[in-house]
């Protein structure tokens, strides 16, 4: 702690109240302020021989990852750990709040949930507990309840076929829908009628989007034709949702530029790589130590969508803060391994068939949580990827901030990236490829927005 904190009783009594004031200010609970003094003095004790000033950012990344290994921290206990670090920087002299990636810390607050498209996977499909009918009163609680058996047959279906797992989720959602709304029959009861009411009512009454209401139908064609075997027949004249044709958001160079001075760290990197090399946000989010290729400048993109896998360049801009992030990381493993941890999660039953792999520096995330995560189903401590969530909200804040009027989102980097490549004299097939697009008919859409003006034509206001 600084000299005013530890000269006296009466200075380090001035330094915690107003330490604890800063936290009402900011509408934490008087009740919970405590929990954080308690956090923050444990910290100061890890350095009994250190003032506060004298703390380096290296002190504080060592710390947190220690205390990230602690596998009885709930992620909200974690969290606090973090927040009450960051506050008492405030009254030092050091520059920390910009030297600490705090971001990168308070989101590694949040593990991987069992549904996470990434893990679910590796969920066993067990039937869930059936709770007697006069006991359940929530409509989604029941359907779910009463016939597990179905929501198992969907999902078994659709795990033989290896399909992405947010199609597999998005499929039950839909089938849950459709049996609330007849009312709960069974869909085996029902057939080519009570689908096309369904259609109607989410095209007339709710009013969604023609993708929503496509994508309803193809889960209930595909439960009828693989699950109950008997395919639906024809719908005949449905009302359609109309599809509106809509051009991707693109930014121009200069707006990536002002989008990427606002960020830091961890998010800056990703959403550098992401614009650099058009890959998808999870695309981003998943790489590994070994899809990094440096002597050839690329990188592998594993089971994109379609479960295809490409290469995208790496570009020459970030060789460097790669390098360094692999080097902490590489370093973060070696403690992992050290204290007993340093598994990682392998899809496809790789864990069982490469029993050693999952300890392996080159199955690690190039972007790992700063927490370990136990898993319920195995009880391994894991070190998964970093959640999206952050860096979704991390964009859209840095937008906000750069006075960018557009709609920014992560994919926005993706469109900006295939029209940029484009205006720089490269051919559609080409980034028909990079993009991993099945048909080039969907690259076609980019040669829209570049930056012709109005599809090249010059407005007779300016003669």
């Amino acid at each position: 702690m600084d000299d005013s904190s530890q000269s006296t009783p009466d200075r380090a009594g001035s330094f915690w109240d107003k330490y604890i004031q800063a936290l009402l200010n900011q509408n934490v609970k008087a009740s919970v302020a405590r929990w954080y003094v308690i956090r923050a003095e444990q910290f100061l004790k890890a350095f009994p021989d250190k003032k506060l000033e004298e703390i380096t950012q290296q002190d504080i990344v060592e710390y947190l990852n220690k205390v990230g290994r602690l596998s009885h921290l709930s992620n909200w206990q974690f969290r606090q750990v973090v927040e009450a670090i960051r506050q008492l920087f405030p009254y030092s002299s050091t520059n920390m709040e910009k030297q600490v990636d705090w971001d990168y810390w308070l989101e590694s607050s949040k593990s991987l949930a069992d549904d996470h498209r990434t893990i679910a996977r590796e969920m066993p499909l067990k039937p869930n507990e059936v709770v007697p009918a006069d006991q359940v009163s929530d409509q989604a609680y029941e359907r779910r309840y009463l016939h597990p058996e179905i929501f198992i047959a969907l999902k078994t279906e659709i795990r033989r076929r290896n399909y992405a797992i947010s199609t597999e989720q998005a499929y039950a959602t839909w089938l849950h829908k459709f049996i609330a709304y007849h009312n709960m029959q069974l869909p085996e009861s029902m057939g080519e009628t009570e689908v096309v009411k369904f259609l109607e009512y989410l095209a007339v009454q709710r009013n969604v989007s023609a993708s929503t209401q496509n994508l309803a139908l193809n889960a209930l064609v595909f439960y009828y034709k693989h699950v109950l075997k008997a395919p639906l027949g024809e719908l005949g004249n449905i009302v359609r949702a109309k599809r509106p044709k809509k051009l991707p958001v693109v930014l121009t160079r200069d707006e990536i530029d002002l989008l990427l001075k606002q960020m830091k760290g961890l998010h800056w990197l990703m959403s550098a790589l992401m614009y650099g090399t058009g890959m998808r946000l999870m695309e981003c989010i998943r790489l590994r130590v070994l899809d990094i290729d440096f002597t050839y400048k690329q990188i592998t993109i594993r089971e994109g969508k379609g479960l295809k896998d490409r290469h995208v360049p790496l570009p020459e801009r970030l060789v460097v803060p790669l390098k360094e992030k692999l080097h902490q990381g590489r370093q973060l493993h070696d403690d992992d391994l050290n204290n007993g941890y340093g598994e990682v999660y392998l899809p496809y039953a790789l864990s069982r068939k490469y029993p050693n792999a999952a300890r392996e520096w080159r199955w690690q995330y190039i972007f790992p949580s700063g927490k370990l995560s136990v898993d319920p189903r195995s009880g391994a401590a894991r070190r998964h990827h970093v959640d999206e969530s952050g860096l979704q909200k991390a964009i859209k804040r840095s937008a906000e901030k750069a006075n960018i009027i557009k709609r920014v989102s992560s994919h926005v980097l993706r469109h900006s990236f295939a029209t940029h490549i484009l205006e720089s004299g490269y051919d559609i097939r080409t980034v028909q490829e990079l993009l991993g697009h099945a048909d080039v008919s969907t690259t076609m859409i980019y040669t829209h927005v570049l930056n012709k003006g109005g599809r090249g034509v010059k407005s007779p206001l300016d003669d």
